[in-house]
């Protein structure tokens, strides 16, 4: 059985980075295996970046162990160079070349020349829809098509991993659905490190999330296993047809409802409440408005997302008592091994 193929290709044991008496990162520990896509998230100051320019050579460490396809990144940086296209969040370009002619620049730095370096030119530009823009001169590019020439730049040399360090930012909605379809296709053949803000593109895009937050891992899992684990109560709105104070007296004495708000609105009433989820409290609301004979148009759950893990983990705002970090941080083998440090 061939060992190299199992091992994950990038691996971070006690990853640590100071400056001066200020940890930027203290005891970072993860996996990441061959064709995933990971999102790495954490508020500004976690130490994302600091993770990522770590990883890509671009920074060296104060202690720990990183590895990237079996290569250490602090003995073997070469090495790992040739495995690793970076997307810093700032994209350096050559503003006065154009496209085709930057592309083949920065590929023959990288070692890529002859045949090999114009097929490799022609095959990022079709990957990352340049075609069009090919010729023309990067500083008359907008910000979307900048980032995409980051991205054909990351590909020429065919890494295995990729490094991408908020490749949206700066974007407007259509131009972010754009790389993210990109970033997506992209996946099959490169394991990705993803960095970003956006939230609900991490759902969309990554099989696997990891939340840093001072500089330590607070949570390691799937975006659907750590919504999965936010605990305690429901966030619920009913409308109901009926009077006022009597809906808001008769949900406010059931069983499992917490802190009902109750608006009039003409003959209906609209309530948002807390509901334990443990004792069924929307089937119980149904059943009352029937023993009552109130009419009934909404009865909805607000579903959570990351962004509720993201908040609870990372600034402690009120989610109605969400899971504690060290519940989501669990090692798994199959997730990497991740420990938490929280």
């Amino acid at each position: 059985m061939d060992t190299a193929t199992e091992s994950p290709m990038i691996a971070v044991k006690n990853l640590t980075r100071r400056y001066g008496r200020v940890s930027a990162l203290d005891g970072v520990t993860f996996e990441v295996g061959r064709g995933e896509i990971v999102g790495l998230l954490g508020p500004n100051g976690a130490g994302k970046t600091t993770t990522l320019r770590i990883l890509s050579c671009y920074l060296p460490a104060s202690g720990g162990e990183a590895r990237i396809g079996g290569a250490d990144v602090f003995e073997e940086s070469m090495a790992v160079r040739r495995k690793v296209g970076y997307l810093p969040e700032n994209v350096p370009l050559y503003t006065e070349m154009r496209v085709r002619e930057y592309l083949k620049f920065r590929g023959a730095l990288k070692g890529v020349r002859g045949r090999r370096l114009r097929s490799r030119v022609d095959t990022v530009i079709q990957q990352c829809d340049l075609a069009g823009e090919a010729r023309t001169i990067i500083g008359r590019l907008s910000k979307g098509f900048r980032q995409r020439v980051g991205l054909a730049d990351c590909l020429l040399h065919e890494p295995e991993c990729l490094i991408l360090d908020e490749p949206t930012i700066g974007l407007d909605p259509n131009q972010i659905r754009h790389i993210r379809e990109l970033i997506r296709s992209l996946a099959p053949e490169h394991t990705i490190l993803i960095s970003t803000h956006i939230l609900s593109e991490v759902e969309v895009i990554c099989g696997r999330v990891l939340i840093l937050d001072h500089g330590r891992i607070a949570a390691s899992d799937t975006p659907e296993a750590l919504v999965g684990l936010m605990q305690g109560d429901e966030h619920i709105t009913a409308e109901l047809q009926g009077p006022a104070d009597e809906i808001a007296a008769a949900l406010g004495a059931l069983e499992g409802v917490r802190k009902p708000v109750c608006t009039p609105d003409g003959d209906w009433c609209r309530v948002v409440f807390r509901g334990n989820r443990q004792q069924q409290v929307r089937e119980r609301v149904f059943d009352l408005a029937c023993t009552r004979g109130w009419r009934l148009r909404e009865l909805t759950a607000q579903r959570r997302n990351l962004e509720d893990v993201f908040a609870a983990l990372t600034e402690g705002i009120d989610t109605a008592e969400p899971v504690q970090p060290g519940d989501c941080a669990r090692p798994d083998a199959s997730a990497g091994g991740e420990v938490s440090h929280a």
